[in-house]
């Protein structure tokens, strides 16, 4: 089924009862429009879910393509997102289309801002790694045509295609590691957990103590912890407490470096297990080795590709949620035993 017409400020004008010269002057912001006139302008634009194209003012709306997709992830320095922008910008290379990237830093607001801006300009394809609690506000422009995937995290609010991990098994693979080895004091740092991935890999580690019959130790529990620096302030507090743990499991990689310089400046990195959810750049030539649950970010990144294009060329069958598996890849670090 084709995608239904977006609104055009031909029809924006029809629903508010003014002119199209009031509503281009409404939309670009400017003066001249008495401010009864210009509500009723906006709200006719919120109704029919128009959106404005910058280059589209003198020019009459084509369904032309723009040859140009968007990767909205939420940090481009970070070695994941990297990794996923890098292979989607591979075969967009093999497709001639542009890529625009952008980091949206889990700030929701920047999210729809920059949605907003890409959509105007017309792109003809996102790959969104959320940072909204609901993506419904896309809705319109799902229904005028515009090719979404979701990576990372599921959608909310919209049925469209996604490619993540089960990252509740990948907590559990980490914790349930270091309790084979021996541990009972298993600490858990983690990011903020109203995020997703977060919250499921934080699930994961209840998982696996519960299974174990391991009591869930609060104090053992950090989360919000944005960057390798919080972390190093986390396990200097944690290694100062009157027990500390004997074994961490890292669940972001940004996490995992902080935890790593903290435990070789403290002097106790072969006497702390460590594990960290997603591989990084050295990871592997580390003292010790960091022992890490590795998501196939090449396999994601070839996914994510294989649905975007699929769309964009035509392809209506239902969405999907593909589950790209995860590894425990075994180096050193989490294998340390605790002290009898």
């Amino acid at each position: 089924m084709r995608p239904a017409p977006r609104a055009t400020m031909r029809d924006v004008a029809a629903l508010a009862g003014v002119s199209v010269k009031t509503v281009s002057r409404v939309v670009n912001q400017e003066p001249s429009v008495s401010p009864d006139v210009a509500q009723r302008v906006r709200t006719a634009v919120a109704t029919l879910g128009y959106r404005h194209h910058l280059g589209a003012s003198t020019l009459r709306r084509t369904e032309q393509r723009t040859g140009t997709v968007a990767a909205l992830l939420q940090d481009l320095s970070n070695a994941y997102s990297a990794s996923v922008l890098r292979a989607i910008e591979v075969a967009a290379h093999e497709r001639d289309i542009a890529v625009v990237a952008s980091s949206l830093d889990e700030d929701p607001a920047r999210e729809r801002q920059i949605v907003e801006g890409l959509v105007r300009r017309r792109v003809d394809g996102l790959v969104l790694m959320p940072a909204t609690a609901s993506q419904a506000y896309l809705q319109p422009d799902l229904d005028a045509g515009l090719v979404t995937v979701c990576v990372d995290r599921h959608p909310q609010g919209i049925s469209v295609d996604s490619v993540a991990v089960d990252g509740a098994r990948g907590g559990a693979l980490a914790t349930t590691h270091l309790l084979d080895h021996g541990h009972r004091r298993v600490a858990f740092l983690g990011d903020d957990l109203r995020i997703e991935t977060a919250a499921a890999r934080y699930a994961g580690y209840e998982r696996a103590l519960a299974a174990r019959e391991v009591a869930l130790e609060p104090g053992l529990v950090v989360t919000g912890l944005r960057s390798a620096a919080d972390a190093a302030r986390a396990v200097h507090g944690l290694l100062d407490s009157t027990d500390p743990p004997t074994a961490i499991f890292a669940a972001r990689n940004a996490v995992a470096e902080g935890a790593v310089r903290t435990l070789r400046e403290r002097g106790v990195a072969h006497a702390t297990a460590l594990v960290g959810f997603d591989d990084f750049a050295l990871a592997d030539v580390l003292d010790p080795p960091l022992t890490v649950v590795r998501q196939d970010v090449d396999a994601i990144g070839a996914e994510v590709v294989s649905r975007l294009f699929a769309r964009l060329d035509g392809d209506t069958s239902p969405p999907r949620a593909v589950d790209i598996d995860l590894e425990l890849v075994r180096r050193g670090s989490g294998e340390i035993r605790p002290p009898h």
